[in-house]
């Protein structure tokens, strides 16, 4: 039997699964614990792309930095359909407040870190915690929210994700270049304690509880197909070559352990993503559109401080501030998109020209050298920033509206567990390709009588400040090789972006619900999807 809490935001308990929507000043209530939560992992993620290169020079493993964004991604990734298969059962809040301690625990390890594998692993444990705050926030947007309203809404994320956004680079820049790059992990302290506070008094919603079965299995066989497929993608490919047994058998295991996980999800009570929600042409359109644009993305966050530090000679200060023509492209696409899908209902076109905005990006970047003036990188950035900021939220709430609510949870950590998918094998991949690119474009470019010299220049790129104490013409070489191979690690997202547009196009468009249209049973809301699907 089911019990309900009493409802402690202002809005009347929910019954029979039916929507709970708030008032306009009950929602900017609990949008404030939220905000608080995302803060701290969205001022994470951009905080350390600006560290990165200092602390991979401190460690001498620039062959490594890809894993130090990888192992984030894959416990987050992995970890956020359990965040919201256990939030639909126990509820939203006490789970939130889990994920903030977790990602506060993983960032006091991280700051202690001694070497690069104790970064990489203390990094995993702050991903696990970040996968919590980013698709319980959203989750719990999708409670007391109505899709047609969510719109008007997006403008105080998109100014989370724009602060933190440009709070991020400037603070980790300021604090690598004074009190050193651990603090990029002790700040998020004070942060997490005062999100701890905002979301402990504010963030009370009320619950239907229900028996439940955690699918722990599933859990940790999709984690284990991940992870076989970044060693085989980011380590073994790269270390051993492609057609070794140990790089063979670790994408044979990828593929039998994702099939495996597939079958799992088939046969469990409670599966962590119901294979059902893939039998909608709008969740399984914009899953996949989630997670080629995840590819994409982490490319360029990653890969630009790195050419501004090692190419233009930036400090990572300064290389923080250069970022903010992306971040204005984000904030100044996000936010009027948001407002237009509210006003109209309609959405399908934001990610269509979304995806246009960020592969014509990526060919610009590809374009990049030694030198390119600041003012040509600016307008590159800015353009691949407003083709995020136009599908970032819209694709989410497409998805959230095509499902039953009793999937709502599952649903959204769904959509963010593809996207940091797409980001985890995206990172992994531009990883493999820089290290194997720039040997190959230093092989063609240092002349043939200091063809000697060759693994000792790649060697030099694992520092930006090795790179900087190279004497000239070997400094020159050095620099010329990073910079093309940069480029082709843009080019390779190319076809992904492809892939997306095509699906952008062909993923139908269904009406969003408003605040006065009734719950409908999962039968009723599938028929609506499946009628969508067949007028497109």
């Amino acid at each position: 039997m089911s019990t309900t809490e009493p409802a402690t935001a202002g809005g009347a308990a929910p019954t029979d699964g039916g929507p709970n929507y708030l008032s306009h000043k009950q929602i900017l209530v609990v949008l404030g614990g939220l905000m608080a939560g995302m803060f701290l992992a969205a001022l994470d993620q951009s905080i350390v792309g600006t560290a990165l290169p200092r602390i991979v020079s401190d460690f001498n493993s620039l062959d490594k930095l890809s894993w130090v964004v990888t192992a984030y991604l894959l416990t987050s990734t992995a970890s956020t359909p359990l965040w919201g298969k256990v939030s639909d059962l126990y509820g939203r809040r006490p789970l939130f407040i889990a994920a903030i301690v977790t990602f506060l625990a993983g960032s006091v390890l991280a700051a202690l870190s001694q070497n690069i594998e104790m970064l990489i692993g203390f990094r995993a444990v702050q991903g696990l915690g970040a996968g919590g705050l980013m698709s319980l926030a959203f989750a719990t947007i999708g409670d007391v929210i109505p899709p047609r309203e969510r719109g008007k809404y997006m403008g105080y994320f998109g100014a989370v994700f724009g602060l933190s956004s440009v709070a991020g680079p400037l603070l980790g820049g300021l604090l690598t270049d004074g009190p050193g790059w651990r603090w990029i992990f002790w700040i998020n302290l004070p942060i997490g304690l005062v999100a701890l506070g905002v979301v402990g008094a504010v963030l009370k919603l009320p619950h239907v509880k229900r028996s439940h079965k955690i699918d722990y299995l599933g859990a940790s066989t999709v984690a284990a197909a991940v992870t076989s497929l970044l060693l085989a993608v980011s380590w073994s490919g790269p270390t051993n070559g492609w057609g070794t047994t140990t790089t063979i058998a670790l994408l044979v295991a990828s593929v039998v352990l994702a099939v495996a996980f597939v079958l799992i999800e088939l046969r469990v009570a409670e599966p962590i993503i119901p294979m059902d929600l893939f039998k909608g042409r709008i969740f399984s359109g914009y899953a996949g559109f989630a997670f080629l644009l995840g590819f994409a993305m982490f490319g360029a966050l990653i890969f630009l401080p790195l050419y501004l530090q090692a190419v233009k000679d930036m400090s990572p200060t300064r290389s923080g501030l250069a970022l903010l023509p992306m971040i204005v492209g984000i904030f100044s696409a996000s936010i009027p998109s948001g407002q237009l899908m509210s006003k109209t209902g309609r959405y399908k076109i934001y990610p269509i020209i979304s995806a246009v905005m960020v592969g014509a990006a990526m060919v610009l970047l590809s374009t990049l050298s030694m030198n390119t003036p600041y003012w040509q990188l600016a307008i590159y950035m800015f353009v691949m920033g407003a083709g995020l900021g136009l599908s970032m939220q819209i694709t989410v709430t497409a998805a959230q509206n095509s499902v039953p609510r009793q999937h709502m949870g599952t649903a959204t950590s769904s959509m963010t567990f593809f996207r940091s998918m797409g980001g985890a094998i995206g990172t992994a991949v531009y990883g493999a390709v820089l290290t194997t690119r720039l040997k190959d474009h230093l092989t063609d470019i240092v002349p043939n009588a200091a063809q000697g010299m060759v693994d000792g220049l790649a060697k030099a790129a694992n520092s930006v400040q090795a790179l900087h104490a190279l004497k000239p013409p070997m400094k020159g070489w050095a620099l010329q090789g990073l910079v093309d191979a940069m480029g082709d690690v843009f080019l390779v997202s190319l076809p992904f972006l492809a892939i997306a547009l095509i699906l952008a196009v062909i993923t139908p468009e269904q009406r969003l619900a408003g605040r006065d249209d009734g719950p409908k049973a999962e039968g009723e809301e599938s028929l609506e999807s499946s009628a969508a699907a067949a007028m497109h």
